[in-house]
């Protein structure tokens, strides 16, 4: 039976009309200041919704800003248990406090609220899953244009291009496909300027071998590429959708027998563990990536560690 606080149109009239206006102003802040992508404000706002959902049936009506005030740890502590009760996992939880809290903190700085009781309640712990990275040859394999598992050519080296910024480059799916034929490389170009998230701009160096593999796209495309629009396009002409490129590496893992989590994103973490393999230096990978932490970058030491005690278990004499 679906859950019926999972329904947006309920969700929008369970608080009084200030505290809308509050929710309103705050996601305007998140993506006008914040910059913060689309889905991540419809995750935030779904969060915060649900949390006053629980606020409604814990305080007997819809609440007002003024019902935010008196809020106590044990008031968000139930509000975790409730939506355990209701199946969410530990990172839906995670998140969904730390909307609330963000949330909690911009009415504070105006002057509405106390967020303490929020910043109070310990995160939940989130399980610690390490990246899993295709091996160099599979990797080499993925971005090959002659794989020819699509029965149109320029779908083949269009993947092909894709593929290989993903893993040339590091790039998220989201970054690859934002590309312009103007802001893509070309062939005197050593490096290119990435928009990532939160509108934060890194340099990355292009190989040649990526330029190539653009070059050899655009050559076969049959679809006029506007400066200023998409540089990948779908098989009509529109920009390019990701679960193409998703169901392109689907076929791709089934035909050289891949694991699961050898995904369009698994060419992303190869890029920094083969780098670190050979030596790469952690600081300017982090740069690569786009990562705003260094913490973030250093699960790769962690990678490169575990595959290092997997060979040495494989192949030690004395095992």
């Amino acid at each position: 039976m679906a859950n019926p606080a999972d329904n947006t149109d309920q969700l929008l009239i369970i608080a009084q009309p200030d505290l809308n206006a509050g929710i309103d102003d705050w996601l305007d802040h998140l993506g006008s200041e914040r910059r913060l992508s689309e889905n991540t404000l419809e995750a935030y706002e779904r969060d915060v919704r649900q949390f006053l959902r629980f606020l409604t049936d814990h305080l007997g009506g819809a609440p007002a800003i003024n019902d935010l005030k008196d809020l106590r740890p044990a008031d968000f502590r139930g509000f975790l248990a409730r939506r355990r009760q209701t199946g969410a996992q530990t990172r839906t939880l995670a998140r969904g406090l730390a909307g609330v809290r963000s949330f909690l903190s911009f009415l504070e700085r105006r002057g509405e609220v106390n967020a303490a009781g929020a910043a109070a309640v310990r995160t939940p712990r989130l399980p610690r899953s390490l990246p899993k990275p295709i091996n160099v040859e599979d990797a080499k394999t993925i971005v090959s244009k002659d794989l020819a598992f699509e029965d149109t050519p320029w779908v083949e080296a269009r993947n092909a291009a894709v593929f290989t910024l993903l893993y040339g480059c590091g790039l998220r799916i989201s970054e690859a496909l934002s590309l312009t034929p103007a802001t893509a490389p070309k062939p005197s170009d050593k490096s290119i300027r990435i928009r990532g998230k939160g509108g934060k701009e890194r340099l990355v160096p292009v190989l040649p071998v990526i330029v190539e593999a653009i070059e050899d796209y655009k050559a076969q495309c049959p679809h006029t590429l506007e400066p200023t629009g998409p540089l990948f396009v779908g098989v009509r002409g529109g920009k390019l959708n990701p679960r193409a490129i998703q169901l392109a590496m689907q076929k791709i893992r089934g035909a050289l027998g891949l694991p699961d989590t050898a995904t369009p994103h698994a060419l992303r973490h190869s890029f920094a563990t083969h780098l670190l393999s050979g030596g790469g230096d952690l600081r300017s990978i982090q740069e690569l990536l786009g990562h705003a932490s260094l913490s973030t970058t250093q699960i790769y030491t962690e990678v490169n560690s575990a595959r290092l005690l997997d060979a040495y278990d494989k192949a030690h004499p004395r095992r």
